[in-house]
């Protein structure tokens, strides 16, 4: 009778563990846009299919996905390749923010940091110039900020023998940094952004950038995105520029406290119940990195009066699973 009851609940777990999975999203470098009363998700990739460029979900909850109405062929493109668009391959790390009444999609493709612009926050985003950023030299993972002076920032990578994290002034109207405002954040000088699990070049990436309190909190990703110990940390300043002081607290976000290997590079978003929330990415399994899996987790922020600027944690015992709703 023991091993009757014992198969049950084996056949019940595999056959819900594998109906959760088919429903399980696959957005790596994902970011979440908060308006209109829902949440819009969308990242590299995703597993519904489609032509090049980026697609995107919607919720209510966080937890139950669906597409867009008027999606067609299983998917809801806001931005495709070849629609008065840059880049042909390599569609990476999107953000979307909204300026007056223009929505902004910034993204990575063939290496380039790209601009396009929408009217409706679901696109078509398209560019009147097709055109990268800086076509200067190689640059990904762009994060578009603004301040509260009204001056915006671009925050992005460059190689120099691994991936760094650069910044500049950038001009929102012509979709162009002010080259020369343009200043590397800093070098890979902690144990934690070089673990000797997956050996690589430095690689300090997926930038995102809070300010509370006139102190700047920068947000990044660090090893090789492979790396089991792929994980985020942060680091403050007084300027958007710089120089940033690395927290002792990090790694915030790890496999020690979210449970998953390689968990990062994603983005900060405010819930509707007010809480702040980070959206990131995890590998397949132990075994397996690609497809990558979406994960959104509460963060915690807490004043520290003795050096006079927040701390922040996550709540490793709530990540959130996000799905594709049932039918």
């Amino acid at each position: 009778m023991k091993s009757i009851v014992v198969f049950c609940i084996t056949l019940f777990s595999a056959l819900f563990g594998n109906a959760q999975e088919n429903r399980e999203l696959f957005y790596a470098d994902p970011t979440i846009y908060v308006g209109n009363g829902k949440y819009y998700l969308t990242g590299t990739g995703g597993r519904r299919g489609g032509p090049s460029g980026f697609n995107v979900l919607e919720s209510e909850d966080l937890k139950n996905w669906t597409l867009p109405a008027g999606a067609s062929d299983s998917v809801y493109m806001v931005l495709t390749q070849g629609d008065h668009t840059y880049g042909t391959r390599g569609f990476w790390a999107p953000q979307i923010l909204k300026v007056d009444e223009t929505y902004y999609l910034t993204y990575t493709a063939n290496e380039q940091t790209v601009m396009a612009q929408s009217k409706s926050v679901l696109g078509p985003y398209r560019q009147k110039e097709v055109a990268p950023i800086d076509g200067s030299e190689k640059n990904i993972d762009s994060y578009i900020f603004k301040d509260d002076d009204g001056k915006f920032y671009l925050y992005h990578v460059r190689f120099n023998r691994g991936n760094y994290l650069w910044v500049a002034e950038f001009d929102l109207r012509i979709g162009k940094i002010k080259p020369e405002t343009l200043t590397k954040c800093f070098d890979q000088t902690e144990s934690w952004e070089a673990t000797p699990n997956y050996e690589s070049s430095p690689i300090m990436e997926g930038p995102s950038v809070l300010k509370l309190k006139d102190k700047y909190y920068l947000f990044y990703s660090a090893n090789h995105f492979r790396s089991i110990d792929y994980s985020v940390g942060y680091a403050v300043a007084d300027s958007p520029y710089g120089p940033w002081s690395k927290q002792k607290e990090n790694p915030i976000i790890h496999r020690s406290i979210v449970g998953e290997n390689g968990s990062g590079h994603g983005d900060f978003f405010k819930g509707f119940d007010g809480q702040l929330y980070y959206v990131y990415h995890v590998h397949f399994d132990q075994q397996q990195i690609s497809p990558r899996r979406t994960r959104i987790i509460p963060v915690n922020k807490k004043w520290d009066a003795e050096e006079g600027l927040y701390k922040f944690s996550v709540k490793g015992n709530e990540v959130i699973v996000p799905l594709m709703a049932e039918n």
